[in-house]
């Protein structure tokens, strides 16, 4: 029976437990990408993903309940500067957990976990956003190119007067021709 099992024990005596969940949890926000067992990642995914739904809004409060959490502060900067802007429109599940294999030591199951908005394999949209956002002044030299270009009516009447040269040459000779004769 499993009653009251509401949370996976890893083997591990339970100040033994939090220290290693709070090391992966600042490694994770540190590195962005964690290899680790599928079990440790699925307790790392509850333990983590509270963390950062706290991180979305920056308050003293927060960041001292989340302290008490990783013991980092380079964690804690790198989660409230650069993770939290970018969750901020999402309303969960922050991150991913891939299954890698086995590994070869002990066949166990290995998994990577991920926060999801620092994949660019799985979210090549927002670098196409920056770069549709990118405008430039235009130059002088594209002022002057577009000042020499010949309007539509100076195009038709040099075709006009490059053609009718070439036309009325001919009459010319055979003018000249009659004069002579």
């Amino acid at each position: 029976m499993r009653h009251g099992k509401k949370f996976n024990h890893l083997g591990r005596t339970a100040p033994h437990r939090k220290a290693m969940l709070s090391n992966m949890a600042c490694s994770l926000i540190e590195h962005k990408r964690i290899n680790t067992t599928v079990a440790k990642a699925k307790a790392l995914r509850v333990y983590v993903e509270p963390l950062l739904t706290k991180a979305k809004e920056d308050t003293t409060h927060n960041r001292r309940t989340v302290f008490s959490y990783l013991q980092s502060k380079e964690a804690i900067t790198e989660l409230f500067r650069t993770i939290a802007p970018k969750i901020a429109t999402r309303d969960g599940g922050y991150t991913r957990i891939i299954k890698t294999g086995f590994r070869l030591g002990d066949a166990a199951d290995m998994a990577m976990i991920e926060l999801v908005d620092f994949n660019e394999l799985y979210n090549p949209n927002e670098e196409e956003k920056k770069t549709t956002r990118r405008s430039r002044k235009p130059s002088t030299k594209k002022v002057e190119a577009v000042a020499t270009l010949p309007t539509k009516e100076e195009v038709s009447a040099s075709e006009v007067a490059e053609q009718a040269p070439a036309v009325e040459e001919p009459k010319a000779e055979s003018n000249e021709e009659k004069s002579e004769n």
